[in-house]
């Protein structure tokens, strides 16, 4: 028997999250069983959570699309009980159950050893968006940034899960970093993590009809999409890039094609999802290495899985700072 956050689907088509005792033989199929340690909670997963948003396919469903544990049972040759893993990605939370369970199973080619170094409570502090801030500022580094440069790189999004590991990454290695915020009073705490500064959401959220603007950012990670990303494109420096990691304020992108044109301006998509296994790994292992454990400590937000119905609702609203990290085990 384990607890898990279970959701059902009633037969008026609306759906109920509570915390039940279920048996081991309703995990789903896999190769690999694991004891849940710690799991956290994302943009996704307030999705699921709720009327799950498209993404859930069958009920009653255990959401939770990360998490971090032991293993305790294998039947693959690379791992063997006992070994610490960390899983992102694969649809897993949405198409399968999830980490909102103190036990899981899941296929062997989805676990990623836990780096040396990292725990996995500080895996789950950084989870699947800190995974994704790394993502994005490997593409940033592939395409040229540079801390010696004098121009900042900006974070749009900056007080998210995404943008607040991503700041810290990035004072870490050396880089100016502009945040961009909606919320005043969050001005403190993105400067604690490293941000040089900080810019205020209308400044860069209207559109303007000039397709270029001075030349501000030498790259961005924008986790906001929408008229804001159209907006910071021609903000961007010559040959400078941004990595798309989010749509917060909308999918569509009313942008020009100047920027791309006449400055060599680069949009690079980021994926978290379908991540090979080697960038995975070169990934954990740079969130070990290069993200400062102090700043992490300032992000984290304590909860259980009772707490889960409450903060889904939450994050949807982005009404939660920093990131979610949520106790499996002691729930």
């Amino acid at each position: 028997m384990f607890k898990a956050l279970l959701v059902e689907k009633d037969d008026d088509g609306k759906t109920h999250a509570s915390v039940q005792e279920l048996d081991d033989d309703r995990l789903p199929e896999g190769d690999v069983t694991v004891a849940v340690e710690y799991s956290t909670v994302n943009y996704k997963d307030g999705l699921c959570i709720g009327p799950g948003g498209g993404l859930v396919r069958n009920y009653p469903h255990v959401p939770g699309i990360d998490y971090a544990g032991t293993v305790e049972s294998s039947e693959h040759e690379c791992y063997k009980p006992g070994d610490k893993v960390v899983l992102t990605g694969w649809r897993v939370g949405e198409a399968h159950w999830g980490g909102y369970g103190q036990k899981a199973r899941a296929k062997a080619e989805w676990l990623v050893p836990l780096p040396e170094g990292l725990s996995t409570k500080q895996a789950m502090a950084v989870g699947t968006a800190g995974f994704t801030a790394m993502l994005a500022v490997m593409a940033l580094e592939d395409h040229g940034i540079d801390p010696d440069r004098p121009e900042p790189v900006l974070v749009t999004g900056a007080s998210g899960g995404v943008g607040s590991v991503a700041t810290a990454i990035l004072a870490n290695l050396g880089y100016k970093v502009a945040c961009v915020t909606g919320r005043p009073d969050n001005a403190d705490y993105l400067k604690d993590l490293g941000a040089t500064q900080i810019v205020a959401r209308e400044d860069v959220a209207e559109t303007v009809k000039r397709p270029l603007e001075s030349e501000q950012w030498q790259g961005c990670i924008d986790a906001v999409g929408g008229p804001m990303l159209a907006r910071v494109l021609g903000q961007i420096c010559y040959g400078g890039s941004v990595a798309a990691v989010g749509l917060a304020g909308g999918a569509d992108l009313p942008a020009k094609v100047i920027p791309f044109l006449l400055r060599g301006v680069n949009l690079l998509g980021i994926d978290s999802v379908m991540q090979p296994y080697d960038n995975r790994l070169r990934a954990w292992q740079r969130i070990a290495s290069d993200l400062p454990m102090d700043k992490l400590e300032a992000m984290i937000q304590p909860a259980t899985l009772q707490d889960l119905p409450r903060l889904g609702a939450e994050i949807l609203k982005g009404q939660v700072k920093g990131r979610v990290l949520v106790d499996v085990a002691g729930s």
